[in-house]
């Protein structure tokens, strides 16, 4: 039984970690490559400010790693397959959501599973 617990207790913060929209989409946009601070902040329209706010937490609970170069500060997941998880997601998301149709989703799916 304590197993259980121990394991539910990591999927939870897991699962808090994740809780930021832009937390998710700093996890799509690092699926396939390593990008610095502010190729992702271009790519995901925010402050650099921001994302570096959101790649620290991400990497305090181990799911991206740094790699410097110079003044450069690099960033990849630790573990690709999240990014495929939060897509297969996305079927749990389409019944939920009023107002986002069909087609919506499917681009999102699309554009997310293609940087998996």
């Amino acid at each position: 039984m304590p197993n259980r617990q121990i394991v539910a207790r990591e999927l939870a913060e897991i699962f808090k970690t994740l809780a930021h929209p832009d937390r998710v989409r700093v996890i799509e946009e690092r699926a396939s490559s390593e990008l610095d601070v502010y190729g992702l902040a271009d790519r995901l329209d925010l402050t650099g400010t921001r994302v570096s706010q959101h790649l620290g937490k991400l990497r305090a609970h181990r799911m991206v790693e740094e790699r410097r170069d110079g003044r450069h500060h690099f960033y990849r997941l630790t573990q690709p397959e999240l990014a495929r998880w939060i897509v297969d997601g996305l079927a749990f998301v389409e019944g939920r959501m009023q107002g986002v149709s069909e087609g919506q989703i499917a681009t999102v799916r699309e554009m997310w599973a293609g940087s998996t």
